[in-house]
């Protein structure tokens, strides 16, 4: 059976680990789109070009492969915001939307998260998760995710990025981050990794059930 998950919400939401969790759970390919953003970023700050060239963002865009995605460098924080101030240009979006769209269309099916796959990505995804937290956890859950790389960490710094992106992602023309309409959403700010899984697995198993029912 082939089946698309959409999973959006803002930064450090625990939407990442989530949707990792549930490709394995579920054997389906796992793309976070956000990556793609912070590759475009890395290569513009790599090549020591501006970030607010749209022109030139949208080249580096076109030239993403997703296959070779490393996490590990893309994570860093300073890579995260410049990925949020290319992520409002909307042929940046465009460029990328094709990809993204190619990913989840594969046989079988996928899992994307992001900013705008229930909105935007895939509107037709058959389940749709919006994963959220409030600013402050979020900020506490990047400080000591910097911290345990044994890198210096300021909490009061990393809460006003937060809120900054999260206004600019919230607030740009195309494709604002906000829940789809049918989306199920799913507040982690009390939640473990643990707990936020069982209850997203709970949603995917009752949103496929109920479409079953339908059909």
């Amino acid at each position: 059976m082939s089946m698309i998950i959409a999973i959006d919400g803002p930064a450090a939401s625990g939407k990442g680990t989530l949707s990792r969790q549930l490709a394995e759970h579920f054997n389906l390919p796992h793309l976070d789109t956000g990556l793609t953003f912070r590759a475009v970023g890395h290569a513009l700050l790599d090549a020591g070009l501006p970030l607010d060239d749209e022109a030139l963002a949208s080249e580096m865009a076109q030239k993403v492969d997703l296959g070779k995605l490393d996490r590990d460098i893309l994570s860093a924080h300073h890579i995260g915001e410049a990925a949020s101030k290319v992520a409002v240009m909307p042929s940046v979006r465009k460029a990328l939307l094709e990809a993204q769209r190619a990913f989840a269309s594969q046989p079988g099916g996928a899992i994307l998260d992001g900013r705008d796959i229930g909105t935007v990505v895939c509107p037709d995804a058959d389940v749709k998760l919006f994963v959220t937290a409030s600013a402050e956890v979020r900020a506490q859950r990047r400080t000591d995710e910097i911290l345990g790389k044994g890198q210096d960490a300021d909490f009061d710094q990393i809460l006003q990025d937060v809120k900054m992106r999260d206004e600019r992602d919230m607030n740009r023309a195309d494709a604002p981050l906000k829940p789809a309409e049918n989306a199920h959403l799913l507040d982690t700010s009390k939640l473990d990794i643990e707990g936020a899984f069982q209850q997203a697995v709970s949603l995917v198993e009752k949103t496929l059930a109920q479409r079953s029912l339908v059909k």
